[in-house]
């Protein structure tokens, strides 16, 4: 019950510590622990302090004591008590704290004192001493407060005993006096203490308020937000890493940005593209098939009409030339859509045939080179992927960098496919023309590093002006179950 009952406790403080500010915590550390300190060493002086005054009050007391005895005892043989009292008066009146004086007899006797009133009454057996004793004290509790009672044997206790009572009115004052002393230094203590604590939290938290400030406005998307580095301590390594970090998150950002636009320049380029396309495909479909099938259509007439069989022969060898090719222009149309050798005989006899139409086309050497997939099919998805690759890679190398020689390398290793085409062509600056470049060309390298990271791959450029351009695009193998739901297909 008790351990919960402390956990409990516990809890409460450590959540009511985390609810406050760092200003109120340190206000209240520096604050407290000076208080703390401050009572501390008043108490323990005060203690020290009391017991050195009551010890020398009591010192006091058996010397004062002991000084009228020793005066004292040849008045008392001659009888003198005159002299005795005027002995008290003037002892008393020297000595501020003592309370009382008197002598008494060998008999317990009161000879003289110093009471005006009277003598009270047992006074004079609360205290005694034996005649071989030095002295003997004893406190008091009167109405006046405490009293040190000291007894002195005179003469041995043959001519009697002094009495002497010491008041602690002297003490008191005294430890009055430097408790108002030591109070008045708490709180001079007290005034410092809350300056070094106002410093001290100005130095510490003006930082941290402005990391939370930037922190804040990073979280709004301002990236540009910096703090400054105040001292070369840890809050200022603080500073300097938060600094990075909202430098490197901008560059994030701006990448992110970049590449978001790219994306939808992409995706615009691709749709302007199908457009084309299909135009294209309308305008060959109208100006080639849709011409042969009419004229297929006009000769099938005029079989209709011929007049004898040898007419009907010429027309029908016309009508299987004109057939023939509107066959092969249907061919063709569908292999520039999507060759079907690709999906027939794979990867490598698709790049094949493309790159035999390739060097006819734009008259350009190409050395092409197969590793390790001769006898191998791929994923669909990473079949598709290549090839669109490679195509784009060969037809920039083409039409923008005025290549002359082109080497194509194929290369199936270590679970993931390689394919690299290296030419001699002008070159360009990449990373410039990511940024900067013509619409054409940025989208198409964009579409080929797309193609390739969509199936967890990457692409990586190496170009320079004047000194030609190399192409590295990896996908591993393992990519099928990322392909399958690629964007960008065909």
């Amino acid at each position: 019950m008790k351990s919960s009952l402390r956990s409990r406790f516990l809890l409460r403080l450590w959540s009511f510590a985390g609810g406050v500010s760092i200003r109120t915590k340190i206000f209240g550390i520096v604050l407290g622990s000076t208080l703390l300190l401050s009572l501390g060493f008043t108490v323990q002086v005060r203690a020290a302090l009391i017991k050195v005054l009551v010890e020398k009050s009591r010192e006091q007391g058996v010397s004062i004591a002991r000084d009228i005895a020793a005066r004292s005892t040849d008045l008392i043989l001659v009888n003198d008590l005159f002299s005795l009292h005027q002995l008290l008066a003037e002892t008393q009146a020297n000595f501020p704290d003592v309370r009382y004086a008197f002598i008494l007899d060998p008999n317990g006797q009161v000879l003289v004192h110093t009471f005006g009133e009277g003598f009270p009454e047992n006074l004079a057996s609360m205290n005694s001493v034996a005649p071989d004793s030095y002295q003997n004290t004893v406190l008091l509790n009167t109405d006046e407060g405490m009293v040190w009672d000291v007894a002195v044997p005179i003469f041995g206790e043959k001519a009697g005993v002094a009495r002497v009572g010491i008041s602690d009115q002297g003490v008191r004052q005294t430890l009055s006096g430097l408790t108002s002393q030591l109070g008045l230094t708490i709180l001079v203590v007290l005034a410092i203490s809350l300056l070094a604590a106002t410093l001290l939290t100005w130095i510490l938290t003006r930082p941290i308020l402005e990391l939370v400030q930037a922190a804040s406005a990073i979280a709004h998307g301002d990236f540009s937000a910096r703090v400054l580095r105040w001292a070369n301590d840890e809050i200022g390594d603080l500073a300097e890493a938060f600094n990075q970090m909202a430098l490197e998150l901008g560059r994030m950002d701006e990448l992110r940005r970049e590449r978001e636009q790219l994306r939808k320049q992409l995706l615009e380029g691709v749709i302007v593209a199908q457009e084309e396309e299909r135009r294209r495909i309308a305008r060959e479909l109208h100006d080639s098939t849709s011409q042969s099938l009419t004229s297929l259509i006009v000769g099938l007439r005029m079989l209709e009409t011929a007049a004898d069989l040898e007419q009907v022969r010429d027309q029908s060898q016309q009508l299987r030339q004109n057939t023939r090719q509107t066959l092969e222009d249907v061919h063709a149309l569908a292999v520039q859509l999507r060759p079907p050798v690709l999906d027939d005989l794979g990867l490598n006899a698709a790049l094949g045939r493309f790159i035999q139409e390739f060097r006819k086309r734009f008259n350009v050497s190409v050395d092409f080179q197969v590793l390790g997939l001769e006898h191998k099919r791929l994923p669909p998805t990473i079949e598709t992927a290549v090839y669109r690759i490679l195509q784009e890679a060969l037809t920039n190398a083409a039409k923008h960098a005025q290549a002359e020689h082109i080497s194509v390398l194929l290369e199936e290793r270590d679970g993931q496919i390689s394919g690299i085409v290296e030419d001699d062509g002008q070159g360009f600056n990449a990373e410039q023309t990511l940024r900067t470049g013509l619409q054409e060309a940025k989208l198409g390298l964009y579409g080929m590093q797309e193609r390739a990271q969509q199936l967890g791959g990457s692409l990586v450029i190496e170009s320079k002006p004047g000194q030609g351009t190399t192409i590295y695009a990896r996908i591993p193998i393992e990519a099928i179950n990322g392909g399958k739901n690629s964007s960008i297909s065909g």
